[in-house]
């Protein structure tokens, strides 16, 4: 829509203003289209106006769409906002098509420093109350403003302009705007006074692009400038940096809260890379897919399927096969309905998981760098889609991969993260991780830069303030992580810190809960070639304060704490374990003195059932008691609160269906408890039992009901009647050689 002066003089400056929405592609279409009609002298595209220096860079070599103007405050960097574009956002197409034309372009919408000020940290564009294009959608007869939106603007491929349309209906439908935003009043009216700036620097035909929600106000002829001035008058700022940063498909979606979403970015990328014949190449992509996980689908279903589409949108009355259709296709043929197949194209092809990259000569800030050249050191990529990688820590490479991992994670960088591994082997050489970028953490790269200049010595500074104020658990956390990210000078620190913390904490739990990290960081000393010996020191320090603590911290105990506290007992039992089994004198006199404190704390009448239940079966498996069925028995008899025996039942039995499946004598003992609750006792205890026998995997429980149903006895095993005896002495040979014993 031009402003009024051109048509009275044809040499008077001249506006167009080309209302978008944001991330479209028929939008990007049509706005390339209308520009080379118009051929303006300046372009001014909706974005921060102190990000104009970023403008160049934006083709230069390296920059690959989605990408984003990340602001944050220099004086806190979490404060932050990102602005994104894809490869087929509007705003993107108009900046490469003033490049390419050698025409000025600069943003035109509030500074970063003011939206930050503002606390509009989000950064992601304002969306008006109420969707205009809904409004709009309704007036068509359409009950869905994206299926609107994308019959009239989206899917059109003529090129034919839509803006004056849009404009003029924008401007209908703010008439009846009694209450705007505040935010959204000074955003425009900055917008009129950098238009404003730009006529009066000699540019004679201005072409606007911003969202269409906006373009009414800047269209036709403009308002005296005092009433903006005034508006605009102290208005508040911070002092901020402006980069690019790589941005994602999926972070373009609205499911990810982004105020200007999309619901199908990686549609709209195929829709703006394949305008010809968008649906079949389409859906030959979703069949390739689809064939990569090992689905039979064939040339034929892609055949069906195009024709399923394109008879869904005539029956429709719509021009081309819409994502709604092409989706329905999709799942009813190609995917057969299942629901998983189905999910897994939404997911990794309708929305994806793109990430984009800027160029090298991007202002970043040192960490950032020093990352980047690690990276390519070992061979790592940054990739939004999630994927494992298996380590092992006797190779150099993946020994440096760990501990660059290792490090990230202590500046609060968690590109990788630990996860469960499917390959068997190598025991603690062996680390799995997972990965992947995500554009947020360009925020975390700007906050750890605080910490220093490369990823070391960020790490090694990030790790002595949390030396001077974490508690006793996390000292002892963030010590196991530092030394796996190979930190000896703050390993040092953290253990001085220990040192002092664990000899004035007086809090039992927190000691406890201090332990298995402290052991866990010894066992990595022989993988790591870490020098680890005060740790054997340290930790079987905190084993004797444990010791002498416990027997006060177990009196007087309710349910919930005495379940607080069992998890402890069982997480001080395996470290103390793991610590003695490497031999170290200090590890075992430690595991000695545990075992003797539970000894006592078990004959106590002051101490929970959950607690003495699991002290028994602890000293059990140890070794330390040969009476745990008196015990067992001692502990359901008459006299004894069913709640008591139940918490009994649960602290000795949890996570030992084996011990009921091959210990007749505590099955038998335990069934007859149970027989002889009266009803009332049976619906009290019946949670708690229940609770501890349903944690229990399905095969352990059949094997316990099949003991019980046979009286205690063995379980029944197959008949053997008709054994074949030739077949059974084939296979004992052969299980003998396997062995190098004589058959």
């Amino acid at each position: 829509m031009s402003t009024g002066l051109a048509a009275t003089d044809p040499a008077a400056p001249r506006t167009e203003v080309f209302g978008i929405r944001h991330h479209g592609p028929g939008s990007s279409r049509s706005l390339l289209r209308a520009l080379d009609d118009f051929a303006p002298d300046a372009v001014l595209v909706e974005g921060p106006s102190d990000a104009d220096p970023l403008i160049a860079m934006s083709t230069s070599e390296g920059m690959e769409p989605p990408v984003a103007l990340l602001a944050y405050a220099v004086d806190e960097p979490s404060t932050a906002a990102f602005w994104p574009f894809a490869v087929f956002s509007p705003e993107w197409q108009a900046i490469t098509w003033a490049r390419r034309a050698g025409v000025p372009v600069a943003f035109c919408d509030l500074p970063a420093a003011s939206t930050l000020a503002l606390g509009r940290g989000r950064a992601e564009r304002s969306v008006v109350r109420g969707d205009p294009l809904a409004a709009l959608a309704g007036a068509a007869g359409y009950d869905d403003a994206e299926r609107w939106w994308d019959d009239v603007v989206e899917s059109r491929l003529d090129g034919a302009s839509p803006f004056p349309a849009l404009t003029e209906a924008m401007a209908a439908l703010r008439e009846d705007e009694t209450d705007p935003d505040p935010h959204e009043v000074l955003r425009e009216a900055w917008m009129r006074q950098v238009l404003r700036a730009t006529l009066r620097a000699g540019h004679h035909r201005v072409a606007v692009v911003c969202g269409a929600w906006h373009a009414p106000a800047l269209a036709g002829r403009l308002p005296p400038a005092a009433p903006d001035a005034r508006v605009l008058r102290g208005l508040a700022k911070r002092k901020v940096s402006v980069t690019w940063v790589p941005w994602t498909h999926s972070r373009l979606a609205t499911a990810s809260g982004y105020g200007a979403g999309i619901t199908s970015p990686g549609w709209y990328h195929h829709l703006w890379t394949a305008a010809d014949q968008p649906v079949t190449r389409w859906l030959t992509g979703v069949a390739h897919a689809l064939r990569e996980r090992d689905l039979a689908v064939s040339t034929a279903h892609v055949i069906d399927a195009v024709r399923l589409a394109e008879h869904l949108a005539s029956l429709r009355g719509r021009p081309l096969a819409g994502l709604a259709e092409v989706d329905e296709a999709t799942r009813a043929v190609l995917c057969e309905g299942d629901p998983v197949s189905a999910r897994f194209v939404t997911e990794h092809l309708v929305v994806g998981e793109l990430l984009g990259s800027v160029s090298e000569d991007v202002p970043t800030v040192p960490l950032e760098a020093d990352l980047a050249r690690t990276c390519r050191t070992l061979r790592l990529r940054r990739e939004a889609q999630p994927r494992s990688l298996d380590l092992d820590l006797r190779r150099p490479t993946d020994h440096r991969r760990s501990t660059l991992f290792h490090r990230l994670r202590l500046l609060g960088i968690d590109w990788a993260r630990p996860a469960a591994s499917d390959v068997r082997g190598t025991g603690t050489f062996r680390e799995t991780w997972r990965v992947a970028w995500q554009p947020e953490l360009s925020v975390a790269m700007v906050e750890a830069a605080t910490w220093g200049t490369t990823v070391p010595a960020a790490a090694a500074a990030r790790v002595e303030q949390q030396a001077a104020e974490a508690t006793l658990p996390r000292l002892t956390r963030t010590l196991e992580t530092a030394l796996k990210a190979d930190l000896p000078d703050s390993s040092t620190v953290l253990l001085r810190a220990l040192d002092q913390r664990a000899a004035v904490d007086a809090d039992v739990l927190h000691l406890m809960e201090a332990l298995p990290a402290l052991v866990r960081a010894q066992r990595y000393g022989d993988v790591r070639g870490t020098d680890v010996a005060a740790l054997s020191r340290v930790s079987a320090a905190l084993v004797l304060r444990i010791c002498t603590g416990l027997p006060q911290a177990v009196s007087s105990l309710d349910e919930e704490g005495a379940a607080t506290l069992r998890r402890h007992v069982d997480a001080v039992q395996a470290a103390v374990s793991l610590a003695a089994g490497g031999g170290d004198p200090r590890a075992v006199e430690a595991q000695r003195r545990w075992l003797a404190t539970l000894t006592a704390l078990v004959e106590r009448a002051d101490v929970h059932g959950l607690l003495v239940g699991r002290m028994v079966r602890v000293l059990r498996d140890a070794g330390r008691l040969d009476d745990a069925p008196a015990r067992l028995h001692r502990a359901l008899s008459v006299g004894v609160p069913a709640a008591q025996k139940a918490g009994w039942v649960d602290g000795f039995f949890a996570d030992g269906a084996l011990l009921l499946i091959h210990d007749a004598d505590l099955l038998a003992l335990l069934t007859a408890w149970v027989r002889e609750l009266s009803a009332q006792e049976f619906v009290d205890v019946l949670p708690l039992v229940r609770r501890t026998f349903g944690a229990f995997s399905p095969a352990e429980r059949r094997q316990i009901a099949t003991r019980v149903a046979s009286g205690g006895g063995p379980a029944a095993g197959p008949a053997v009647d008709d054994l074949d005896e030739d077949r059974g002495l084939a296979a004992l040979a052969t299980v003998a050689r396997i062995l190098g014993t004589p058959a």
